[in-house]
């Protein structure tokens, strides 16, 4: 795998507007960005400055998924962070880019089937039955064991 980062010493786009090497140009199926750097050009034209910019992208990217990695079993949004700190390594990695263009495709394709008729049919039947199960049984706790409140509990 190459990095961005090769052959950026030359200007980031040429005065007859064609693309620096090593940046894909090609538009996608779906009318998504192009794959890239979005670095500011005069980062992109001088190779140790968009390093630099690379290796910051990268710490603050890293800072952001740790946090949200620390999250899952805390109280906290954890998964919308990790996806926050993808999206910040997104504006200067390939690879970051492609993750997140196959996690939207298949969160699109899962709303998609969650929005057919059967499928929500199906949801509603077992959130029903779930629901009738859990009242059964708290009917029966309450029942086998009372309902006692706990400002009315005696020591």
């Amino acid at each position: 795998m190459r990095a961005e980062s090769d052959e950026r010493g030359r200007v980031a786009q040429s005065a007859a507007g064609t693309p620096a090497t090593g940046d894909v140009t090609h538009q996608t199926d779906h009318g998504e960005r192009p794959l890239g750097s979005r670095a500011p050009d005069f980062v992109k034209a001088r190779r140790t400055l968009h390093l630099s910019w690379q290796v910051g992208v990268f710490l603050i990217g890293l800072a952001v998924v740790v946090i949200g990695v620390i999250m899952l079993p805390l109280p906290g949004p954890g998964w919308f962070v990790i996806f926050a700190g993808m999206a910040i390594w997104a504006t200067e990695f390939v690879w970051a880019q492609l993750v997140l263009r196959w996690t939207k495709r298949k969160v699109t394709e899962a709303a998609q089937r969650a929005l057919d008729p059967r499928v929500r049919r199906r949801n509603m039947i077992l959130t029903m039955t779930g629901l009738v199960i859990a009242g059964a049984l708290a009917a029966v706790y309450v029942w086998k064991y009372g309902l006692a409140m706990p400002w009315t509990i005696t020591r």
